[in-house]
């Protein structure tokens, strides 16, 4: 099977005429072992509650992946040999057109944190046995945020999830940063609170002793340490530089799949999950939703709409798929109200960023409702997971505090100026900014129904309240707050800059210049 892999990944690669043969070859006796004998999926169910996951973390090996969709008959020789083309769903690199991928990846550094959060649902939410696959390649062990991932994953106890390093030495450009020192990568698992196995990805009985063995571990993820050769079964290009992110010439593809034995058709049955509901969404069956008892204020009080977000949080949790998450800021993001009261459903990520989006991203593929908060700032250091969640089709909402200059004591590297820009430029996103509390807190419930990347703009101060609680709210609308027959001038503002149009208007109101204000809430539609 590993064979067939690997030719074709060849000639789906060849075929066209771009792609990571060789980055596929490396891992394609590790992959051979998984789905044959460990890999828990019913690939007519991709949806099933009870599947296992396999995240590619090493997105540019999506001829492996494919050569594994053809081995277990999820799609057929002529699918596979589209790799590329324009239309065709088997792209570059993987994502979720194709349902079987949980999430796009190919930006290096993001499949095994976005793993931590799935394995965070099993674990904690779902209570099912399913578990975790990620497969990583080694010039990715560069980025912080894998090691964020194994931290939190040590910290979580996640047993439910293992890391396949793929030690195949060669990068882009050259040598990895470490190379075959195995030795070295055992270390720093270890030292993340995992359990390492250091393998021969080549040796098949050591790859089916290692899956076993993850299988079987307790209170911590494994961590899969396999040296392999890149490009290994075609001895013209084994373990050479310059043959990455490149196919082979069909001639040279031609030798290749002669010496590894020509044009396969194996098929793999991949064993099935016994079936299980997830906890957290028990349900009565009804299908009626959960009423929510949202808070509401008076015109008379002064209420950040941080506080309000919290507030609304907290109400929301009668939504069962709701979860919550925060970067260590919960007493200032008041987050810590949803903490207090729903332990079970609230996960702290510390002062890791990266990983507490990518949480958000996998508790979102287990169909959970993820709220992340944090300083609006701090946002920009995961703004790549951002990204590429909107790629995904994730569907997370990110709240973020203290934003704009607002808070000028702190000094601008707490002061989120660029947040609007970057967030509303994000595919399919979703901007809000609220101006009162009452305002905040519909917002804050209309984001759980909201698909899509959804990102609230919470102020720190107080300031007075300028709706009534019984006011509506919609995405993608505006309201207008004062006007008059005799408007001359419009200001429009969100957030807190309503109430410094409304200040504005005041004083040129002095000097008999009428002034409508509008409150833009919704940034994005």
């Amino acid at each position: 099977m590993g064979q067939q892999i690997r030719v074709d990944s060849i000639r789906c690669s060849t075929a066209a005429g771009s792609g990571h043969p060789t980055s596929s070859m490396s891992a394609a006796d590790l992959i051979a072992v998984l789905i044959a004998r460990y890999l828990q999926y019913d690939w007519a169910r991709p949806k099933d509650p009870n599947n296992d996951h396999l995240i590619f973390s090493k997105g540019h090996a999506s001829p492996l992946c494919y050569a594994m969709f053809k081995a277990v008959g999820a799609i057929t020789d002529t699918e596979l040999m589209t790799f590329r083309k324009f239309g065709s769903r088997l792209q570059g690199h993987p994502t979720p057109a194709i349902p079987w991928v949980d999430v796009a990846t190919g930006s290096l550094g993001q499949g095994l944190p976005i793993a931590v959060g799935v394995a965070l649902a099993g674990k904690y939410l779902d209570k099912l046995p399913y578990h975790v696959w990620t497969l990583c390649g080694d010039s990715e062990l560069a980025e912080g945020s894998v090691w964020e991932a194994l931290d939190k994953a040590s910290f979580y106890e996640l047993s439910n999830l293992t890391a396949i390093l793929d030690v195949n030495r060669l990068g882009q450009r050259g040598e990895t940063e470490y190379g075959w020192n195995t030795d070295l990568y055992r270390r720093r698992a270890e030292s993340f609170g995992c359990t390492p196995i250091v393998i021969d990805g080549h040796d098949m009985t050591a790859v089916d002793r290692a899956l076993g063995s993850a299988l079987s571990n307790t209170g911590r993820p494994t961590v899969i340490i396999a040296k392999t050769i890149k490009g290994k079964g075609f001895s013209e290009i084994e373990n050479k530089d310059g043959w990455h992110g490149k196919a082979l010439p069909p001639d040279m593809a031609e030798r290749a799949i002669k010496e590894l034995g020509g044009i396969r058709n194996l098929k793999v049955k991949t064993a099935r999950a016994e079936r299980g509901t997830p906890a957290m969404l028990r349900r009565d069956g009804s299908g009626a939703g959960p009423a929510v008892t949202l808070p509401t204020y008076k015109k008379e009080d002064k209420v950040a709409t941080r506080k309000a977000y919290g507030d609304a949080l907290l109400a929301m949790a009668a939504i069962p798929e709701v979860v919550a998450m925060d970067g260590e800021v919960s007493n200032s993001t008041h987050a810590d109200e949803f903490a207090k009261a729903h332990k079970d459903r609230f996960f702290e990520m510390y002062i890791a960023e990266q990983q507490l989006v990518a949480t958000a991203v996998g508790m979102s593929v287990r169909g959970y409702k993820p709220f992340v908060s944090t300083f609006a700032a701090f946002f920009s250091r995961a703004y790549d997971f951002i990204r590429m969640a909107g790629i995904s089709q994730a569907n997370i909402r990110l709240v973020g505090s203290h934003a704009g200059v607002e808070i000028g004591q702190d000094g601008p590297s707490q002061m989120a100026l660029e947040d609007l820009a970057s967030m509303r430029a994000v595919h399919g996103s979703t901007v809000l900014y609220p101006s009162d509390p009452n305002q905040a807190a519909k917002l804050t419930r209309l984001m759980a129904d909201t698909s899509g990347i959804v990102y609230m703009r919470t102020t720190r101060g107080a300031y007075p309240t300028l709706y009534g609680p019984n006011e509506t709210f919609k995405v993608g609308g505006a309201k207008v707050v004062r006007q008059s027959p005799k408007d001359r001038v419009t200001l429009i503002g969100a957030g807190v800059t309503v109430h410094n149009c409304l200040a504005a208007a005041d004083v040129l109101a002095k000097k008999k210049i009428a002034v409508r204000v509008i409150d833009l809430y919704s940034v994005k539609p």
